[in-house]
């Protein structure tokens, strides 16, 4: 019982972290704030995590644990470039629908911390472009794509699914619609920006 009352302890206090520090920012978040959402007291809260940094590490790599291994799978595995760019496109945009804090996320974390990302780097799961890059290389030799560098259209790739999700308070504003119409529009992206990329670069 022990085991599964700390688990649930933990889960409640990332819950509640992620609610935090996604409404006010890191350094916005109190300690305080997080334990009283959570349900238990300040010592409670220490006990688990030691920091705010922790913390707020922890529910990034929670978060990014999910995330990571199924892009790096879809890179790394036999598909063609035109299913990668599908599959990427769709799973990220299903994967942020759920985890809407995350792109905001990353920003902030990177702004406020640069070197952040290198602990994310040497995590086994960080996604991997060397093979990604071959067959750019190998589907621009045989015709099937148009010229283009890999780091470019991987750019291209994360840009158009990521933007508007950071940018979603902008974006409802400019074209005046609601929760409803701007998830069904996130939805409809999948295909949107995956076939908007796949014509760019076919032959």
């Amino acid at each position: 019982m022990n085991k599964i009352k700390d688990d649930t302890t933990e889960s409640q206090i990332l819950e509640a972290a992620k609610s935090i520090f996604q409404s006010k920012g890191m350094d916005g978040a109190r300690m305080q704030e997080i334990a009283d959402k959570a349900g238990i007291n300040k010592a409670m809260l220490h006990y688990y995590y030691r920091s705010k940094q922790m913390l707020f590490e922890a529910v990034f790599n929670n978060a990014f644990s999910l995330l990571a291994p199924q892009l790096n799978a879809i890179l790394n595995d036999d598909s063609s470039i035109e299913e990668k760019i599908k599959n990427f496109t769709s799973n990220y945009i299903s994967f942020i629908i759920k985890h809407p804090y995350l792109p905001n996320f990353v920003i902030q974390e990177l702004n406020r911390n640069p070197e952040f990302i290198i602990k994310l780097k040497v995590s086994k799961d960080f996604p991997n472009l060397d093979k990604f890059k071959k067959q750019v290389e190998e589907e621009i030799k045989t015709g099937v794509i148009k010229p283009i560098k890999a780091e470019q259209l991987f750019i291209n790739i994360m840009a158009l699914n990521i933007f508007p999700f950071v940018a979603k308070p902008l974006i409802k504003a400019f074209i005046n619609a609601e929760d409803a119409t701007y998830n069904q529009l996130m939805e409809n992206r999948k295909t949107e920006v995956s076939n908007f990329i796949i014509n760019s670069i076919k032959n």
